[in-house]
């Protein structure tokens, strides 16, 4: 099945890109740019092997972290899961998106600002509602263009967040398996793991 878009996006550019992370892990991804995303953001593709060679292959949806991804910060886990991410794309093929939607889609400041409001009790949805933002801002529409771009109708989908599967599925990708993230708990991250759970249904089984 093809994705059923309103608009179509093109491949724009296409480079290799030698990747290592803080812990010496290394690998190589084909980095791919986009004409004619709906946000008109800088999304990327990152591919490992030829995806296109398996009828469903991995894919990662990632929200940039600045904090988590760069900076290792502990109080989420988007380092981590975009460490594992790069590990299993790498060792099975598919595709990271690595999609320019910091804290939510809300941006980086705005993000710090409900992380203050968090340290006074709130969770992280309900620090987003205080500053009268989106629990969930975040449209998975470019995602689509990009997986249509490349190519690619099917997909296993990593992740624990079935809001990307729903919307994916939307505009025409068809999400045959969804395989689940690992849990990468610690003391600062537990209360936002476990808001997750509760408010957004997130498939993250956590050790009461």
């Amino acid at each position: 099945m093809t994705a059923s878009l309103t608009a179509r996006a093109s491949v724009r550019t296409s480079v290799r890109v030698p990747l290592r992370f803080g812990d010496g892990f290394t690998t190589t991804a084909e980095t791919i740019t986009f004409h004619g995303l709906a946000d008109q953001a800088e999304h990327i593709a990152m591919v490992f092997g030829d995806p296109t060679a398996n009828p469903a292959p991995l894919v990662r949806m990632h929200s940039e972290c600045l904090t988590g991804d760069v900076f290792g910060s502990a109080r989420c886990d988007c380092g981590p899961q975009l460490r594992e991410a790069v590990e299993r794309l790498s060792n099975d093929g598919g595709v990271l998106l690595y999609l320019r939607q910091e804290g939510r889609g809300i941006g980086l400041y705005n993000k710090l600002d409900a992380y203050a409001l968090q340290d006074s009790g709130l969770d992280t949805y309900e620090a987003n509602s205080a500053l009268g933002l989106p629990e969930d801002g975040r449209d998975y529409t470019a995602a689509a263009q990009m997986l249509t771009a490349l190519g690619i109708d099917t997909i296993s989908l990593l992740s624990n967040n079935p809001d990307k599967g729903e919307q994916l599925a939307a505009h025409g990708i068809t999400v045959r398996h969804h395989v689940p993230t690992g849990v990468f708990a610690t003391p600062s991250n537990l209360d936002y793991l476990r808001a997750k759970v509760e408010h957004t249904g997130h498939t993250i089984k956590l050790v009461s």
